[in-house]
């Protein structure tokens, strides 16, 4: 196994220039998924020239195994559940309502956090880019699928640095266009093909936005 990139902010610059048929165009935009999707979103957006902003969602992880996605949820009531991952550890509709509910809390604080008094950015008939630093399971992306369906976008498209194949395989038949660098086989861990993967923080997040919002009002 060799790593593939260096940083959050290589990866972005690399899809960056897998998206270049987007730069400058008027109806796109592109949204991160925190905290680790928002320093690959902004290099996109950046390297694009459109519109940046975050879309929060929360994983559901299994209890004691948090790092495992039973689940996922977003904004206006959205949830996406894991049946698989249901299934074979045998969680009851009890603990998925249960870790639901603190995850909802946590969702609504970087929703405040992050947003501050900012609107979310308008989808409706525009393209959207949804951009993770990479993707396991794939429940978070889809529960921001679901939300963006909701607002009934032109199109949306999911940019990710790396995925395993089998989600690769299913995403592609839920969205417009998905674009992913590296597909590699066996799969193990998003961290794993990063040389630096360490946490992004509630504060590279602010800076980004801030940081962001400075570039689209200088355009």
């Amino acid at each position: 196994m060799t790593i593939t990139f260096r940083n959050r902010t290589e990866a972005g610059q690399l899809l960056a220039q897998k998206l270049k048929a987007y730069t400058n165009c008027s109806d796109v935009i592109v949204l991160a998924l925190p905290r680790g999707g928002v320093p690959v979103g902004f290099e996109i957006a950046k390297a694009l020239n459109v519109p940046f902003d975050v879309c929060v969602v929360r994983k559901l992880g299994v209890p004691h195994h948090p790092e495992l996605a039973m689940g996922a949820i977003a904004a206006n009531g959205v949830r996406v559940l894991n049946y698989d991952i249901l299934n074979e550890w045998n969680i009851s509709d009890r603990i998925i309502d249960k870790v639901s509910a603190k995850e909802l809390q946590e969702l609504q604080r970087r929703e405040y956090s992050y947003r501050e008094n900012r609107p979310p950015l308008n989808v409706r008939n525009r393209t959207v880019i949804l951009v993770d630093d990479g993707i396991a399971t794939g429940s978070t992306i889809r529960a921001v699928i679901a939300l963006m369906r909701q607002q009934k976008p032109k199109e949306i498209i999911v940019a990710v640095p790396v995925a395993p194949c089998s989600v690769c395989k299913e995403l592609q038949a839920e969205v417009d266009k998905l674009v992913c660098l590296k597909i590699p086989e066996p799969f193990h861990a998003v961290g794993l093909w990063y040389e630096n993967f360490s946490q992004t923080s509630d504060d590279q997040v602010h800076q980004i936005l801030k940081k962001s919002t400075t570039i689209a009002n200088a355009v």
